[in-house]
This record gives structure tokens, sequence and C-alpha cells, in this order.
């Protein structure tokens, strides 16, 4: 059955990731992977198989065989990746949207903790489009990486779902924090407006012990984790 607009409204996640997962068809550094996330197996099947014979320059479509531990499925798109590229994920994209009546897509790339409003002009931006450009761009992107930043830690799983920002320990309860903002540490400082707060030293051991050997310091409601010269700053939820 052919699919109509908006057969898979409400089924496709309208923040997708680039460059987040290695490529089956070659080395990374020439080919773009895209991944989506789709709520229902059947659904992931049929944007897979609409991506696949839809877009001649799709190298190859893949879905993975089961549920994820957020409990969607995902959809990847592989393209060489060349000066043709950015039109080319704005041209699939645009039939995603349709299909899924999506007017407005986020991208996230190489798992950053920011995700931002698709345009060809922040494709250009933020992603590479030749070899070189990308081997640059990774070794840059290194602890914005939000599974690099805390690769020091304890913790078993980090997972981001939009804005908010899923850790976990083995044998131990997730943690979820709503993403505020990212950077250089002085920048970052400078940014906060609030004072540092002296009476909750009870969850920064918590987070201690919980995370590893990160420097944590709460500021109001607001937490930061320091890595390295770099600094996340995050508020926790309940």
């Amino acid at each position: 059955m052919t699919l109509q607009k908006g057969d898979l409204k409400h089924l496709v996640d309208h923040i997708f990731e680039i460059d987040s997962y290695k490529s089956k068809m070659g080395e990374d550094k020439d080919i773009v992977t895209l991944s989506f996330s789709v709520n229902q197996q059947l659904a992931a099947e049929d944007l897979e198989n609409f991506i696949e014979k839809g877009y001649p320059f799709v190298l190859d479509a893949d879905k993975t065989p089961g549920e994820q531990r957020d409990g969607t499925y995902k959809v990847f798109v592989e393209m060489e990746r060349d000066h043709r590229i950015y039109d080319q994920i704005m041209e699939l994209v645009d039939g995603v949207g349709k299909l899924s009546d999506i007017d407005e897509f986020k991208f996230r790339y190489y798992k950053d903790f920011t995700s931002r409003p698709l345009s060809s002009e922040s494709l250009k931006e933020f992603m590479p489009s030749s070899p070189q450009d990308y081997e640059q761009k990774v070794n840059e992107s290194n602890l914005s990486n939000y599974k690099n930043f805390f690769n020091n830690s304890y913790l078993e799983s980090i997972d981001m779902s939009d804005d908010v920002l899923t850790i976990k320990k083995a044998w131990a309860d997730p943690v979820r924090f709503k993403y505020l903002d990212f950077g250089d540490k002085e920048e970052v400082l400078e940014r906060l407006q609030e004072s540092i707060n002296v009476n909750d030293w009870a969850e920064i051991i918590f987070l201690s012990k919980y995370v590893g050997d990160y420097n944590i310091t709460k500021f109001g409601n607001k937490l930061t984790f320091e890595n390295a010269g770099k600094t996340l700053v995050v508020e926790r939820l309940s």
C-alpha cells in the first residue's frame, strides 16, 4: 500500500540525528547517517520502505530489529557525503514531514547536547560535507557529544530525547534532567544569573556517588557538571 500524507502522524519524532551512528556502507567520513525515531514497529517498516524506494540518492535504509531502550524503533538512512548532501537531506526530510504531518524538524549532530531547527543554513553550519571536514568536526566535537562528556562516569547509559537528558547507573533508577546550556566553563558560568546554592549538599553528594568524579555545583535550581574545561548546565526533573 502506498503511503499517503499524514499516514505516520504522531508516530515519528520531530528530532532526528545526523552522524550519531556508524555507517554499514563504508567509512564514516564518506557516508552520512541519519536516524529517525518511530513509535511503532510497523510504522518503522513503512518509513524504511518509503525512504529506500523513494529517493535514488539513498544508499541504504534500515530499521532496528527490536524496540530500543526508550521504547522507540530507529530507522537509519545512509547517503554519500558530498556537496549535494544538504539539498538531499532537506528533500528527504520534507517527504518524511508530509507523511508524519510535521512542519518543523530539529536535528542533533553527532550526539550533541543541543538540537537545532532544521534548515539548509543550519546544516551547512554544523554538518560537514567532505571527508576532511568530517574528521576535523569529529575531533572538535568530542566533548560536545553527550556520551563522551560522561566518559569518566559510572553510568550504564546516557540518552537524549528532545532536551531531556536521562542517565542510568547499573542497579539504580534513572535520573532525568532538563538540558539548559553547555560550553566552555568560563563562558557558561558567565551566563548563569543564580548564586551558588549551599543548602543542597545532599543532592550534590548523591549525584557525585551516582555519576562519578565530576565537579558538580548547584546554582539556584540549576546543576553544573564540569569535565576537561567544559561545563554542562541542567535542571533535575522529578
